[in-house]
């Protein structure tokens, strides 16, 4: 089974570095949140089993590393870079180390995670 540090190690550059440079945004945001494997890429959420109440996953393409929220479209986002997606989902494809930014970043998580709770609730 592969770990979260497997997934992101494995990446080819520029994803690498992508991902290297999110995870520890996530991790200072969601200090109560685990983050594992599931169904075949990293997820943050609340917990010991973070697909049952999921905050946050990170997900490669050959391109690009996706960043998505599941309660992403809760988020107040002034920048407009969420896209919705399915459901409440919202994500930002990130090309580039340079597309991520720790304060933005950081907020939407912290907003996700509380939707998340009420969500739970």
């Amino acid at each position: 089974m592969t770990t979260v540090t497997e997934y992101l190690d494995g990446l080819d550059e520029p994803l690498r570095e992508i991902g290297a440079r999110l995870r520890p945004v996530i991790e200072d945001a969601l200090p109560g949140a685990t983050g594992a494997m599931w169904h075949g890429h990293p997820v943050w959420g609340r917990g010991d089993r973070p697909g049952r109440d999921p905050v946050c996953l990170v997900k490669a393409y050959p391109s690009y590393l996706t960043f998505g929220l599941w309660q992403g479209q809760e988020v107040d986002d002034p920048s407009g870079r969420l896209a919705p997606g399915a459901r409440s989902m919202a994500s930002v494809k990130l090309r580039t180390v340079d597309e991520v930014d720790p304060v933005l970043f950081g907020d939407w998580l912290r907003q996700a995670y509380a939707g998340a709770g009420r969500e739970a609730a």
